[in-house]
This record gives C-alpha cells, sequence and structure tokens, in this order.
C-alpha cells in the first residue's frame, strides 16, 4: 500500500519540513513533467543540497528567494545530485562558484561535464541514423534535421573541475545523519540513492519515484545499451533493503511509504510492456516507433515523442538481449522486430 502523509506539496518559495532538519521544495519546470523536488538538510552551519533544478533566469531568483526565506540565509556548504539530468544539477555549478562542495557519482559527473561541454548547432549524423532506424516518421526526421536540437548546456551551469565521488555502498553524514550510498542503474548511470543509517528517511531521486514510471531510454551514444535489464536489476537489488517503514524523499510527485510495494508495481509494470509487446511482435513485425500504442496504451504527441521514442528502443533492445525478438528487415531505413 502506497501511503502519502504529505498530501500538498510547498508552494513557490515555501519549504515543507519533512523530518527533522528536512526541508522539502519544489522548483518549477518548463514542461509536462512540470516540478522537480529538491532538499534541504541542515548541518548546523549550512545546508546540503540534494539536485537544484534547471538553469535560468527564473530559479536563480526562486532560490534567491529560498535562500533568504526557509533557508534563513545560512551559506549552501555542500550540493548532492542524485544522477546527471538537467533538472536535478542544472544549478549545481552556479552554487559551486559559491562556495559548496559537489558530491555526485564518478559516472554521472564524467557524463554530465561531457554534456556540458557538447554544444550542437544541428542534430548529428548519428543521431539522424539512430531515430531513422527506429522508425521516426519522415516529416518529424526531416524537421529535426533543419533545427537547433536541445543542448545540455542551455539549461545546465558550467560544471567547474572537481567533485566529490559518491560509490555504491559508501558511508556518507550530511543533515545530521549517517547515510549508505546505494547506486541504481537505467534511468540514469550510477544514480545515487541514500538510506539514512539513523532513521527512516530514503532520498530516492527519480529512482524511487511514486506514482510514475521513470523513462527508460536508449540514445545515439549507446545505442546497444539495456537499460530496462539494468532498471530491474536495481529495483531488486532494492527490494532487500526497502521496508515499510520508510519515507522516500522523491525527485518528483509526493513523499511517500510503502517502498516495497511501489518497487514490486515497478518491475511488475516492465514485465508486463515486456510480454505485451512480445505478443504483439509475434503477430508481425513492427518498429519500435510502431511498439508505441503497445508499449504506452495512449496516444503520445509531438512533445513527447522523443521521450517515448528512446523508451521504445530500450524495450526492444531488452528483448533483443533476452533472445525473444530478432530483426525481421528494414522498411524505409526503419529496421523490424519480430518474436
Amino acid at each position: 500500500m502506497i501511503v502519502y502523509p504529505f498530501e500538498h506539496p510547498p508552494q513557490a518559495g515555501q519549504a515543507v519540513t519533512v523530518a527533522p532538519g528536512v526541508l522539502w521544495m519544489r522548483l518549477a519546470l518548463p514542461m509536462a513533467l512540470d516540478h522537480v523536488n529538491v532538499y534541504a538538510l541542515d548541518d548546523g552551519d549550512g545546508w546540503t543540497l540534494v539536485d537544484t533544478g534547471f538553469d535560468t533566469p527564473s530559479l536563480r531568483q526562486d532560490w534567491k528567494a529560498l535562500l533568504a526565506g526557509p533557508l534563513e540565509g545560512r551559506p549552501v556548504r555542500r550540493v548532492i545530485g542524485t544522477h546527471h539530468h538537467p533538472d536535478h544539477i542544472g544549478l549545481a555549478g552556479w552554487f559551486i562558484g559559491q562556495g559548496a562542495e559537489f558530491l555526485i557519482s564518478r559516472t554521472a559527473w564524467l557524463t554530465a561535464r561531457m554534456l556540458v561541454l557538447d554544444r550542437q548547432d544541428r542534430a548529428t549524423a548519428e543521431s539522424l541514423a539512430f531515430w531513422r532506424q527506429a522508425g521516426m516518421p519522415a516529416d518529424m526526421l526531416s524537421q529535426r534535421a533543419a533545427e537547433r536540437p536541445f543542448n545540455f548546456a542551455d539549461v545546465v551551469h558550467p560544471l567547474p573541475l572537481g567533485f566529490t565521488r559518491l560509490s555504491d555502498g559508501q558511508q556518507v553524514s550530511f543533515g545530521g545523519r549517517r547515510w549508505r550510498v546505494v547506486m541504481g542503474h537505467g534511468h540514469a548511470p550510477c544514480h545515487a540513492t541514500f538510506w539514512s543509517l539513523d532513521d527512516d528517511l530514503v532520498i530516492g531521486g527519480d529512482q524511487l519515484l511514486p506514482s510514475i514510471s521513470p523513462n527508460l531510454g536508449v540514445y545515439p551514444t549507446e545505442p546497444e545499451a539495456d537499460p530496462v535489464g539494468e532498471w530491474l536489476e536495481s529495483c531488486q537489488r532494492m527490494m532487500d533493503l526497502a521496508e515499510a517503514r520508510h519515507l522516500v524523499l522523491p525527485g518528483h510527485k509526493l513523499p511517500f511509504l510503502g517502498l516495497p510495494t511501489r518497487l514490486r508495481q515497478l518491475i511488475d509494470n516492465h514485465h508486463g510492456a515486456l510480454d505485451r509487446m512480445t505478443a504483439a511482435l509475434r503477430d508481425g513485425p513492427r518498429t519500435a516507433v510502431g511498439c508505441f500504442d503497445i508499449l504506452f496504451k495512449r496516444r503520445i504527441g509531438a512533445g513527447e515523442f522523443g521521450l517515448a521514442l528512446v523508451e521504445a528502443v530500450a524495450h526492444v533492445n531488452h528483448l533483443r538481449k533476452q533472445g525473444i525478438v530478432t530483426q525481421a528487415g528494414e522498411s524505409d531505413g526503419a529496421l523490424l522486430w519480430g518474436a
């Protein structure tokens, strides 16, 4: 059973105390998932922040209001990035420039640092080939070839050299607590979660979300990746740690109780999607994009097409690695898959 102890999220510029010395704040995002949760933990002489939101002028102003208000003007001593995605570390470099230490996994830091420095005016040849093979419609492919793509640096502050590495199984201390670092994979490589050794808190980032499933995507940078397999393994491993007493502080939506139930739901959700795709591909070959209706069971709009495409490829890749589906031909450059 999933229980939400806090029915309403904090308003802009405000914070909700979710445990002694732990503040929950929410920042707006300009996309379908319109917010990210961030947390401030009291270290006495300052604060540890977990995640930061995008680097935009409006969010900088929101942070200035939070720093002067709920954070009482005390300095940010350290920033923790749960993973490399821009809604979680966009302003990390801004805080580092003001003297904060930056804690993140090595893989996440290297990925973020590389992406900040990688600026593209047009989609790369590798990206266009990847989208074509996945089954992106020709008109959308032409449009994407002609327009400037999203660049990580558009919403992520430059990351200075130097960080403090977080490793799986490591014990760290902040917010008056000792925490065990547990790495998850699938949504992002080496995604750090934090399990308190002194009370019932778990900081889950996007690895542990209550009512939505994180995107599991394959990208042109690693087209043979199997994030679905990594995700299932991570969820199963965390099942051994999860207890009903745990209060999970997620990267999106509401803090919740019922982590064992939620992990089982997340595992079953993807097994169900894989079973549906297998059955559909037995009836005839499809492209990855052609599996949208089977995988998501709803219409996918233009704004979410990219995330849907990379997740569909991820599920195809997992079935391929399991030996369940194989390539069954091509259609106008798009790969067809059959069970």
